[in-house]
């Protein structure tokens, strides 16, 4: 494998987080701690986004923070990575086609929060990424509701896989997602950047 590119093989179940993590903290820490257990994973990569074509202004520098990430986020079946840069995609999307295409066999599982999931029909080609890998939804505090009556849920509701069955998410084809309802920490990135606790360089946002 390419030097930047995670080592993965055949048969593996890989959740993938993205956003701009900027930046990143514990509540992170926390969702990805529960997807490893709920979901049956065997890793789970963060995909530290070079920017959020949803919003105007920009996050802090790449090396800031994935450095804060790698500091905050101290698991050895979690990998802290750049690798949309090496891929050079900024849509979810397209990272998805290029990483199964890249690791062939390696079953992946997107992450995200339900607040995302109240959005992810804005995303770009959202219903090509519910066709190409299942979805892992954990719910934060207050959005499991409104993450249920978004778009996405409505129109894919058949396809909801129980929490019962959550831990065999990786081996589900998809469409294929589930709704984890588990207490989160609710610290954000917004909240920490509003107390000019991180860098000078402006917000970043959630995915897309």
């Amino acid at each position: 494998m390419r030097q930047g590119f995670p080592i993965a093989t055949r048969g593996m179940k890989i959740g993938l987080l993205g956003g701009s993590f900027d930046p990143a903290h514990e509540g992170h820490v926390h969702i990805t701690r529960e997807a490893l257990r709920r979901f049956g994973l065997d890793r789970v990569w963060w995909l530290v986004s070079p920017g959020n074509p949803l919003k105007r202004r920009q996050p802090a520098p790449m090396a800031q923070r994935l450095a804060q990430a790698r500091s905050i986020m101290r698991h050895p079946r979690v990998m802290i990575t750049d690798l949309e840069v090496h891929l050079g995609t900024r849509y979810t999307a397209q990272t998805i086609r290029k990483l199964r295409a890249l690791y062939p066999g390696v079953r992946f599982v997107w992450l995200m929060g339900a607040d995302n999931l109240v959005q992810f029909h804005r995303w770009e080609q959202w219903e090509e990424i519910m066709r190409m890998t299942p979805i892992g939804v954990l719910a934060r505090p207050g959005w499991g509701v409104k993450g249920r009556m978004g778009r996405a849920a409505r129109v894919y509701a058949t396809d909801r896989v129980t929490e019962g069955a959550a831990g065999d998410l990786g081996d589900i084809a998809p469409p294929a997602w589930v709704l984890a309802d588990v207490p989160l920490n609710d610290l954000s990135s917004t909240a920490i950047r509003a107390k000019g606790e991180w860098g000078k360089s402006g917000p970043g946002g959630t995915r897309r």
